[in-house]
């Protein structure tokens, strides 16, 4: 389990983060919602150790891993999907999906088949540049990089942002397929409302830096959550 305890974040003089806490579970999907510039993805940071928090805790399996770097996180199996992707795009897709073999023991150092079973597309392309593929084929090809590493922890942020619908319902089928397996806690940060709550188990709702709305996604009034959503 990931529990985030009363942290907050600052860049620079400004406030980022206001005592945000969560869980993200095993076998379950935990989405953040909100609108833009109220801290989700301040909060992916935090998770991740992109950006240290001012205070708070973070723990994951037990172990405190607030001052952690994020290699060492990843080490841990948290593995992220960006917003934006970050793929390399002169690197062919076999390249892209190797780069996250360096942090497995060298005997594990192999592409797992699951990639190819959950994203069937990406095994036609391995010679392809990464930056000649569509946006669709992108997202699949980042979230495939981070599962390379069999991580424990899922976090991604925005992973339905500029994608065409029949790629979004591909990507939440996959979301919801790790969720079921059991053996994997996600975090999601996203901004379509119904995709969010198809997927999730528990939805966190920031506004201004802190937890406005939290709880089960079955015990919550949809209308609760899209006054915070809404634009």
């Amino acid at each position: 389990m990931l529990t985030v305890d009363q942290i907050e974040m600052h860049y620079g003089a400004a406030i980022a983060l206001r005592g945000v806490s969560l869980e993200a579970r095993q076998g379950s999907v935990t989405c953040l919602l909100g609108r833009n510039r109220v801290g989700k993805t301040s909060t992916l940071r935090a998770v991740t150790g992109m950006h240290a928090v001012s205070s708070g805790r973070i723990t994951w399996e037990g172990e405190d891993i607030t001052n952690l770097p994020a290699y060492e996180r990843a080490r841990r199996g948290i593995a992220t999907v960006p917003q934006g992707r970050d793929i390399f795009p002169l690197m062919t897709v076999r390249e892209n999906l190797e780069t996250g073999l360096a942090l497995l023991p060298r005997g594990q150092r192999r592409l797992p088949d699951e990639i190819f079973d959950l994203f069937p597309v990406l095994a036609k392309m391995m010679a392809r540049r990464g930056g000649d593929l569509s946006g669709g084929q992108q997202q699949q090809l980042a979230i495939a990089r981070a599962l390379v590493i069999r991580p424990r922890l899922l976090v991604l942020d925005e992973p339905t942002e500029g994608i065409q619908p029949s790629i979004i319902k591909d990507i939440g089928r996959v979301i919801d397929s790790l969720g079921q397996r059991g053996d994997m806690a996600i975090l999601l940060v996203e901004q379509y409302f119904d995709f969010a709550f198809e997927l999730a188990q528990q939805i966190v709702v920031l506004d201004r830096g802190r937890v406005v709305v939290s709880g089960a996604a079955e015990t919550l009034e949809a209308d609760d959550v899209r006054r915070y959503v809404a634009i």
